[in-house]
């Protein structure tokens, strides 16, 4: 059913959005906000830092994140530099935007595909009806019966029908860009 490149071609982007996420891409953990270790000495400085950790809920703070890292940069200031930091446990659900990243990047093909479709198809339509096209200056003579729809109704083809509708919206669209732009007015 499938060649071989072609299931490549489905699987390996699944398999990139389920590769094993680490680092600052956990489903649970700290970030920390702080100024630089060199700002205690400068207050001039407003450069701020982020410190992201995998640690349980209650260890989320200063002395948990922060001070393990930076601790002999701010020996004997800590109380002046923690209560600077902002620290937020965060609890997120990464498989859940993995899956809402593949939805979207499918929905993405389907309508590219669906464009290239429309694409090679748009030459067959004016090919066929640049061969039965027969010009009419009223659209309220179709009713008759030697008139263009009735030749499409007995035939029954819907290539046709589609071709004299897109034909019948770009007379129309046409006429309003003339009257429009030409003559200024608007249609009834």
């Amino acid at each position: 059913m499938f060649s071989m490149k072609q299931l490549l071609i489905l699987v390996i982007p699944v398999l990139v959005f389920f590769s094993p996420v680490s680092g600052s891409y956990d489903d649970k953990r700290c970030k920390c906000v702080c100024p630089r270790p060199a700002a205690l000495n400068n207050t001039i400085g407003s450069d701020r830092t982020l410190y992201i950790g995998n640690v349980p809920p209650n260890k989320c703070n200063c002395d948990g994140i922060i001070l393990p890292r930076v601790g002999e940069l701010i020996k004997g200031r800590e109380q002046e530099f923690c209560p600077q930091c902002e620290c937020i446990y965060e609890n997120r659900n990464t498989t859940i935007i993995q899956v809402v990243v593949i939805i979207v990047v499918w929905v993405i093909m389907l309508l590219v595909a669906y464009m290239g479709f429309l694409i090679c198809l748009d030459p067959l339509i004016n090919k066929r009806a640049k061969a039965s096209y027969q010009e009419h200056t009223n659209e309220d003579d179709e009713g008759t019966l030697g008139g263009p729809s009735q030749q499409m109704g007995a035939r029954g083809n819907v290539l046709n029908r589609v071709t004299h509708q897109q034909d019948k919206w770009k007379r129309q669209v046409r006429e309003q860009r003339r009257n429009i732009y030409d003559r200024h007015t608007m249609l009834n």
